[in-house]
């Protein structure tokens, strides 16, 4: 009998995580990426406890959620660490260059389990395939500064709903990202990169009222904010 046969994942701590993001991530959300990298050993192990706890069928919905979500967020992390000083994200790819990669987002180095993941594979057929909740667009974080807010901790499974909710409000409420009027919206490009993904159960305006700071008129009139891909450093 194997012995390990018996064994049942369970999701990885995400305190050290939490503990480097309160210490290098402030209000606005914007980076310290000179302390992650003044931190780096202690920050690799995390993603490596990343990599040796895939989610497996004994995993809740919202454990792997919250886990694809942290492995998205600390992976854009070391993407830029590892390439650092840059002055945006999209500098990594045609600019720096890497074989076969055009974008950083198909740059292949997140090792899960015996698999090796891009970012995109994460965000488009791991998080918005499978899980379908348009709250995840709220809580992946770019490294850009017109992305939504990073939180300074990890997200958890147990209150994962009140985090995506408040990371909803943030960005809503935020005027450098969405300017909200009641008869006129300047909105952020995710909703019209992502608008399938809000309006799968009514109109744009209704899913913004779940978020909203005042209450949109159904009629009001929606431009489109340009999108700033500077990189979201302190």
């Amino acid at each position: 009998m194997n012995p390990k046969a018996d064994i049942i994942s369970s999701p990885s701590s995400n305190e050290v995580f939490s503990s480097l993001l309160k210490k290098y991530v402030n209000d606005t959300g914007f980076v310290n990426y000179k302390g992650f990298i003044s931190e780096r050993n202690i920050f690799e192990e995390y993603l490596n406890s990343l990599g040796s706890t895939p989610p497996d069928g004994s995993w809740s919905k919202n454990e792997q959620i919250a886990y694809w979500i942290n492995v998205y967020n600390a992976f854009t992390i070391k993407l830029i660490i590892d390439h650092y000083p840059l002055k945006s994200i999209k500098d990594i790819g045609p600019y720096i260059q890497i074989p076969r990669v055009n974008t950083p987002w198909q740059k292949k180095f997140i090792k899960i389990g015996n698999k090796t993941y891009n970012l995109d594979k994460i965000e488009h057929s791991i998080l918005r395939s499978k899980y379908n909740d348009p709250r995840i667009h709220f809580a992946l974080v770019c490294a850009s500064i017109s992305c939504p807010k990073l939180r300074s901790e990890a997200y958890e499974a147990d209150k994962l709903d009140k985090q995506l909710n408040e990371q909803g409000s943030y960005f809503l409420a935020n005027q450098s990202k969405n300017i909200i009027e009641a008869d006129g919206l300047k909105l952020s490009k995710y909703f019209t990169w992502y608008k399938a993904d809000f309006t799968q159960d009514g109109s744009l305006i209704d899913y913004l009222n779940k978020f909203a700071p005042v209450k949109i008129n159904g009629d009001a009139d929606i431009e489109y904010l340009e999108y700033n891909w500077g990189l979201n450093e302190q």
